[in-house]
């Protein structure tokens, strides 16, 4: 049989780029499988990592049960994760329980920074909705450098807290405690000061975010009992069953101080009213807040409720003699005073 050289030749050739594809350095796709398989190892880690120190900031024991619960990972799975984490020497186990080493707690610390900093970043500089902050930072979280991070938190004036109301770690690894009182604790005549929103699991932040309840609001306790909390916040009556009231930490203050933030909503002026803005609300942020600032929405701008379509929502305000359509979310977030009908 002859063999063609060419042929051979051509063979050879197709046989080395194949090898160079696949086992090329830092670039080949079996390097590339690798380095996704230890980038994927390293992100479940972290996640094990930060759940650990959640535990322990919240001074509940964090067993294996809990742990595997809290990453929704099997047993046996989450097993492996915090035998590899002990052999690193991030984390410890003693009396059933898994606890942070100081150098587990560093790390631990180090992704809870980063996530809280893209989750401020995400609510005061984006328009994505609020639901999505969390979601997104968590994109983020594992693949942003500490040089990045330092940008990032430089760029944003080195806040101290995330928009949740949860402390952002500093570079040292300081962090300050939010108050462990919640909002299922109160009695009727309590007046709060909302400090912190618990952003997991989903499914009740979620709810939480749908009331339009955000760290700094002030809120005056009317009813408490076995199935649910009634308050007032910002002119509005918010009903809260108590699974919800305990995602909410609180800080107590002089009733008078709540009563001067019971302020209206512009959504709540009828037609042919008028007022006076006072405010934005603090739970107006990013985009959203800029665009109402500059159709002339600022404190001491005079406002009348003019049109409104067969839903009622849309509704047409006047601002400084100019027609703007405002969504009832929009003219939620507008506080006001009272000045009369036109």
């Amino acid at each position: 049989m002859i063999i063609d050289p060419l042929s051979a030749l051509s063979t050879t050739v197709i046989v080395l780029i194949i090898i160079l594809i696949l086992f090329w350095p830092d670039k080949g796709i079996v390097w590339q499988l690798q380095s996704n398989h230890k980038n994927s190892q390293r992100v479940i880690q972290e996640d094990a990592l930060k759940q650990i120190y959640d535990h322990e900031y919240r001074n509940k024991s964090a067993t294996l049960r809990s742990v595997a619960g809290a990453l929704g990972f099997s047993m046996d799975k989450t097993s492996d994760i915090l035998d590899k984490l002990m052999r690193l020497g991030l984390v410890s186990f003693s009396d059933a329980h898994y606890t942070l080493t100081a150098q587990g707690r560093s790390y631990a610390l180090r992704v809870i920074r980063l996530h809280r900093l893209w989750e401020r970043y995400y609510a005061d500089e984006t328009g994505f909705p609020e639901k999505d902050w969390h979601k997104q930072a968590e994109k983020l979280e594992h693949s942003t450098t500490p040089s990045q991070a330092a940008e990032l938190a430089q760029s944003m004036g080195n806040p101290l807290f995330d928009p949740h109301g949860d402390p952002i770690p500093t570079i040292a690894g300081e962090i300050i405690k939010h108050d462990s009182l919640t909002l299922n604790s109160l009695k009727p005549g309590n007046a709060a000061r909302i400090t912190h929103i618990e952003d997991e699991p989903a499914v009740l932040y979620s709810q939480l975010v749908a009331s339009g309840l955000y760290p700094g609001m002030h809120i005056y306790i009317t009813e408490k009992g076995n199935d649910r909390v009634r308050f007032v916040a910002e002119g509005e009556e918010i009903v809260l069953a108590p699974v919800l009231a305990n995602h909410i930490n609180v800080q107590l203050i002089p009733e008078e101080l709540a009563e001067d933030d019971v302020s209206e909503s512009l959504i709540n002026l009828n037609l042919g009213e008028s007022a006076e803005v006072t405010s934005i609300s603090k739970a107006c942020r990013g985009i959203q807040r800029r665009r109402l600032m500059d159709l002339g929405i600022i404190p001491g701008t005079k406002i009348s409720a003019e049109l409104t379509t067969a839903s009622g929502n849309p509704t047409a305000y006047n601002i400084r003699g100019a027609m703007i359509a405002l969504r009832h979310d929009q003219a939620k977030m507008v506080k006001i005073r009272r000045t009369g009908s036109e």
